[in-house]
Formats: C-alpha cells, structure tokens, sequence
C-alpha cells in the first residue's frame, strides 16, 4: 500500500489522500479500495459493492484480519475465486435473500443490488482526531440511494457506521435490509472461536428433507441459545465450530427484547482477539447465525443483523408481517429516507477472557463483560448510540 505523505487533506478525482492517519485509496485481492486508519485500527472498504473487507490492529505484527475472505481461501485451495459474491461485512438493501423468477428476469441480484454496485466517495475529511467518510450508491432497479457514512475516532478501535436509504418513488413500500457481517478462516477456527450475542428465543432454519444433507440440526424448531437441537437428539452449543467440521447450519435468533442496545461478538481464545457490534434493535431486531463448515477448514460464519429471520425472497418475508411477535421488513415512506446505526469494535482481551455476557456503551465507553471470570474489558467509544426507539414513519 502507498504510505499517505501529503500534509492536510485533499479531495480529488481518485479519493482522499491526508497526511498521517485517515484514508488512502488501496487494493484488496486485486480490487479497488479504500483504506481508512487511525492510530489503532486500519479498515478496508471495497469500492465495488462498499464491503469492509479487512479489519486489523495497528499493532498486530500478525496482522489477523476478522472478516471471511473467500478469494483468499479459494486461492489456498488451489480452486477460482468467483467473480462476484461477498466479501467480508456487506450489506444487503434493498433485498435478503434469493429473488422471485420475475425478479429474476427484471435483473435483479440476490442480496439486493447494493453489494454488488459500485460506490463513490462523496465527502472525506480529517480534523479535531476524526475521520469521517460519506460512500454512496444508487440502485437503480428499485430507485433507492443507498449512503454510507464511517467514522474512526483518534485512540478508539471503533468503527461507528451511519447508513441512509433513499426512496426514489412516491409511495410507501417495505424494505429488506441485513448487515451481512461474516467472518472467517483464519481468525475463525474450530473450537477456538467463539460467538456470543443478547438472545431471545431462537430457532433452526426449517427445511425440507431433501435438504438435510450435511446438517447437523433439526429443522424448524425453537431453542434457548446456544443450545440447539441436533438431528440425533442430542443438544449442540453453537457457539464454537466442531471439532471435525463438516456441515452447513443455519438459525435465527430474535434478540432480547428488553435491550433497545443489541449485541453480538466473535472471541478467538487463541489469539485473545474479539470482534463486535453494538446496533439498535428496533432497527434490526433479527441475528442470523449462517455456519458454513467444510473439513478443508476454510469456514465461514454469518453474524448477520438484519430486519428479517431468514434470508429469503421479499414476497416470503414481508407476507409473513410478524414472526415470533416482531416484524419482519421495514417502512421506507414515499420520496423520505430511513436511517440505521452501527458500532463495530475489535480489540485484545485479557489472558482468562472466555466469553462475553453483556456489552454496554456507558459514559463514553463500552463495557465488555466475562462475568463468569469476572473481567471487564473497558473500550473508550466516545460516539456511542443513542437509545431511541423506532423514528417516526420509520414503521
């Protein structure tokens, strides 16, 4: 990567380019990409489809980025990446899920069409130790603007997200909107990793017979997480792969209803490294748990933050209306726009560091919590969240 020598920052034609911390044009596996950096995180945004494809410490000398890359993993089993499909966290608007005939046949992708059009930088600026970025897309095919802004604060490792979506036309409809964050092998690894998130009930992907190859869990029933029904009777803790991985799973959990704050996070013990988000459940009520575990080991799993249970197509989702008491869409208004919110944050944890109960964004900072241990890792987050409830016309 070029290092960043200019002094100020100037917004060009290719991008911002600031002395020091801030952002610089880059690639990822052969893609263009942003690059934003403060003193303690470097995050990676790819410009085809908005991406955050990497995500590391500063002072990592490994360098161990989080986020599932299957170029990467394609290129190490000596197979062909495909040329399209994500990477990393990306966000899947307006659509979840696999998409009608009609639908196909109009043009539109599955996931929606934000992850795979191309974004531009619309506004970049560094000062007072913050860096902010403002990305966006259009979508054509279903006449929504899609806006991303990121900001990294000086001394903090948090990514604080602001996205916007923009309805073209002039009447009300129901939106589809996951963020599709995924990580991967390496950072992922069987027994090593391990999830935890503020559950409610929670329940597997019901599926038919046919499909039941290399599942591990009972289809269509509700469970208290972890602990999910196998195919053999048994009780299955999600939180770490198996030790033998060979399966694909899938479950939903709504998360707990008394948090208006919800949570979910991914700990290597071995490497005592922890990913997590912080985000509004009245905007994203759902967590969807995708485990795709091949024996090669080059794994994948989903922590996917979304409005609906399932990725699934729009006429399947929406007809539902209410599943297991929430919503299952969004209200975009006529020519209005709505808004969601974000905090990702990766740090070490402490040796004894096992699990996390609780995460909670008090007086500027987050308080990251193993009560079984007794141990608080303590993260200065001076944006934080607000509270709010759902915003008006937002439902």
């Amino acid at each position: 990567m070029a290092g960043m020598s200019r002094i100020g920052c100037v917004l060009m034609a290719f991008g911002l380019v600031c002395s020091g911390f801030g952002q610089e044009r880059t690639t990822f596996e052969g893609r263009s990409a942003w690059q934003l950096a403060n003193d303690r995180i470097e995050l990676v945004i790819l410009e085809n489809g908005g991406a955050f494809a990497s995500l590391v410490l500063r002072d990592d000398p490994e360098r161990m980025n989080p986020m599932w890359n299957p170029i990467r993993m394609a290129r190490e089993l000596g197979q062909e990446p495909r040329a399209t499909g994500g990477v990393g966290h990306f966000v899947c608007v307006d659509g979840f899920g696999p998409v009608s005939e009609q639908e196909k046949a109009a043009g539109l992708p599955g996931h929606g069409e934000a992850h795979r059009r191309p974004w531009e930088l619309v506004h970049g600026r560094r000062e007072a130790g913050l860096l902010e970025v403002r990305l966006r897309t259009h979508l054509p095919l279903v006449q929504e603007n899609f806006t991303r802004v990121v900001r990294l604060v000086d001394g903090e490792q948090v990514v604080y997200v602001h996205s916007e979506l923009e309805n073209l036309l002039a009447f009300d409809r129901p939106i589809a909107w996951a963020e599709h964050a995924t990580i991967g092998w390496p950072f992922l690894a069987p027994e090593i990793t391990v999830v935890d998130l503020s559950a409610g009930v929670s329940e597997t992907r019901p599926y038919a017979p046919e499909q039941a190859t290399r599942r591990r869990l009972m289809p269509g029933k509700l469970f208290t997480w972890p602990w999910a029904p196998s195919r053999s009777g048994e009780l299955i803790n999600l939180r770490a792969a198996p030790s033998n991985p060979d399966s694909v799973d899938h479950t939903t959990t709504l998360l707990d209803p008394n948090r208006p704050q919800a949570w979910v996070t991914a700990l290597n013990l071995q490497k005592r490294l922890l990913l997590g988000y912080v985000f509004r459940r009245a905007e994203f009520p759902w967590l969807q748990t995708w485990e795709n575990y091949p024996p090669t080991l080059k794994m994948a799993r989903g922590i996917e933050f979304s409005t609906q249970p399932y990725d699934e197509p729009r006429r399947l989702a929406i007809g539902k209306g209410t599943y297991l008491g929430a919503p299952t869409y969004r209200w975009l208004p006529a020519k209005s726009t709505i808004s969601a919110d974000f905090l990702m944050f990766y740090t070490r944890v402490p040796d004894g560091f096992r699990r996390v109960d609780d995460v909670r964004w008090m007086q500027g900072e987050l308080w990251i919590t193993d009560s079984h241990a007794g141990l608080v890792v303590r993260l200065k987050a001076s944006r934080g969240l607000e509270t709010a409830e759902d915003k008006p016309g937002d439902r």
